[in-house]
């Protein structure tokens, strides 16, 4: 993708929507769907990279009730021609076809290349990635097994989406008290899994979410890593303007 003079590319993560209530979280919905119409004046392209919701499950013909405001928009912004792309999350991992068949955005469930203006990116969620986490690598595992989401079809949606959100919510990766913390660049397990593969392949940034944690670190030659924090506590989002990337503060 060519970004013309003038246009952005922009990024976004972990928005966590609906957690911890649905009360406390209109707010910050709302805040979001206001930053998507003022980058829908220079955006070339949008990425949101996972957790936008903190739970979302599909099943055969029903989705999660609420995020009308969010979704309309993206359907707007789409619609207007601008692209959209969505990279799954821990929390939203279970998101099938609905938003390519509802707002013809595409969803990916691993980590992706891009190159805008000759400059070459690797993009993704990024949970699970990098040396460590085995627990959590054991259990997305059972979680994204095709049995597994049968399974779990078979709870009534008045029963199996506030369990889930129940449980979204209790293990504490919505508050980012665990997760929004310098562990120092040796224990960054996407420092380290960027640095693995840069041993293999160039790429001249790495964007990922996940850590709640707005970072940008030099992992190798002219190559740098950049995490896009939450829109929880910092409402930090990416851009790249064919020249640079930046993290910024809405």
């Amino acid at each position: 993708m060519h970004i013309l003079e003038g246009k952005k590319i922009y990024f976004s993560s972990d928005n966590h929507l609906g957690a911890p209530t649905k009360e406390l979280s209109k707010p910050r919905e709302k805040k979001f769907v206001q930053w998507l119409d003022e980058i829908k004046e220079d955006a070339a392209a949008i990425f949101l990279l996972g957790d936008l919701f903190d739970f979302w499950f599909e099943y055969k013909h029903v989705v999660p009730k609420g995020f009308v405001r969010v979704l309309g928009k993206l359907a707007e912004i789409r619609d207007s021609g601008i692209p959209i792309y969505f990279f799954v999350g821990n929390h939203d991992l279970w998101m099938d076809s609905y938003f390519q068949d509802e707002l013809n955005i595409p969803v990916y469930h691993q980590p992706k290349e891009f190159v805008f203006n000759n400059k070459t990116f690797l993009i993704g969620h990024g949970d699970g990635l990098g040396p460590g986490d085995k627990g959590y690598k054991r259990m997305k595992k059972v979680f994204t097994n095709r049995f597994s989401k049968w399974l779990y079809r078979w709870f009534h949606p008045d029963l199996g989406v506030p369990l889930a959100k129940h449980l979204s919510v209790k293990n504490k990766l919505i508050s980012g008290d665990e997760d929004a913390k310098f562990l120092g660049e040796e224990k960054e397990w996407l420092v380290q899994y960027a640095k693995r593969k840069l041993e293999t392949r160039h790429y001249d940034y790495f964007v990922f979410g996940h850590r709640h944690l707005p970072l940008s670190i030099e992992v190798g030659e002219n190559s740098t890593y950049h995490n896009l924090g939450d829109w929880i506590t910092y409402y930090t989002y990416g851009t790249f303007d064919g020249k640079e990337f930046e993290l910024k503060e809405y």
